[in-house]
């Protein structure tokens, strides 16, 4: 069973990190490695689905993050695999991971197997600042919650 669309992208939208190991599990699983099901997509369909714009996604293949086949016609028809490739740069991005930073590991991983170690540290550094980023919403949240109790407002866990 594939997902569609709309339900990848409320999955993208209301996933919460404790849901993450499920989440990797659903796209790799009925996203990025469905069979000859997997029905090709537009570069609207993608930018819809991801939340991008079609602009960003062509620049995305134009820097070389994506490569996108092209149909008789001559339009970008995303497979399943570069589906999966935009979600996982639409995510780095909204992470904030900086676009060198995201085509150095696209081109570590062009590279082959014995750049996993490279590609590792990347992810784990960028895993820290995001953590760290984490940590101070907590605390930022904290005091905006404080404050909205202090006006006679309830805070919702």
């Amino acid at each position: 069973m594939s997902i569609t669309a709309p339900e990848l992208r409320r999955i993208l939208q209301q996933t919460r990190v404790e849901d993450l190991p499920d989440l990797t599990e659903t796209l790799t699983r009925d996203l990025v490695c469905a069979g000859d099901a997997a029905a090709a997509m537009s570069v609207a369909e993608v930018a819809e689905l991801v939340g991008v714009s079609a602009h960003t996604l062509r620049y995305y293949e134009r820097i070389g993050l994506v490569e996108v086949e092209r149909d008789v016609s001559g339009y970008r028809s995303y497979d399943r695999a570069a589906v999966g490739r935009v979600i996982f740069i639409t995510r780095l991005r909204l992470s904030d991971m900086p676009v060198r930073d995201i085509a150095h590991y696209i081109e570590l991983v062009g590279q082959g197997a014995e750049t996993v170690p490279a590609r590792l540290a990347l992810l784990e550094k960028h895993r820290a600042q995001i953590r760290h980023q984490i940590s101070a919403l907590q605390l930022s949240l904290a005091v905006i919650d404080y404050k909205i109790t202090t006006y006679g407002g309830r805070c919702r866990g």
